[in-house]
């Protein structure tokens, strides 16, 4: 059973000042510019009105976050956010997982010693050139 499942990795501190702007930059989209365009558009109407005051970007920003608000309560289509913990995997799901862990981690240690070995062969090849010639080499000829 495999898992699609993406990790992102932040490493060091050039990984945390991207993620920074990258959040930061999502804060602007969503949450500032929206909020200085209510506040222009608030104060656009109150030039017109003497009774009501202009507002600054804080309060542009509470004016969207009360317009977001009231579009979700007061909306057609309901949305309905259910918290619940994700359903574990059954005893032979998690047999199968660990098999499969396993049983690379069997061919890791293989392939390792495999390259261990052909590293060795090299530097041994390389320390005794009269010896051109090893088993693994003659076995390739037959």
């Amino acid at each position: 059973m495999k898992h699609n499942m993406n990790v992102i990795e932040i490493r060091g501190i050039r990984g945390l000042i991207l993620t920074g702007c990258a959040i930061c930059c999502l804060a602007v989209g969503f949450i500032g510019f929206p909020g200085w365009i209510f506040m222009h558009i608030w104060n656009f109407g109150a030039a017109y009105s003497l009774a009501v005051p202009s507002i600054g970007i804080i309060q542009g920003i509470l004016l969207w976050g009360i317009i977001v608000a009231s579009y979700f309560t007061f909306r057609k289509d309901k949305l309905v956010v259910c918290v619940k913990s994700p359903k574990g995997l059954s005893e032979e799901e998690l047999k199968s997982v660990f098999a499969d862990l396993k049983e690379s981690t069997r061919e890791e240690m293989f392939l390792k010693s495999m390259m261990k070995a052909r590293e060795t062969e090299l530097k041994l090849k390389a320390e005794k050139p009269e010896e051109s010639e090893t088993e693994i080499d003659k076995a390739e000829k037959l």
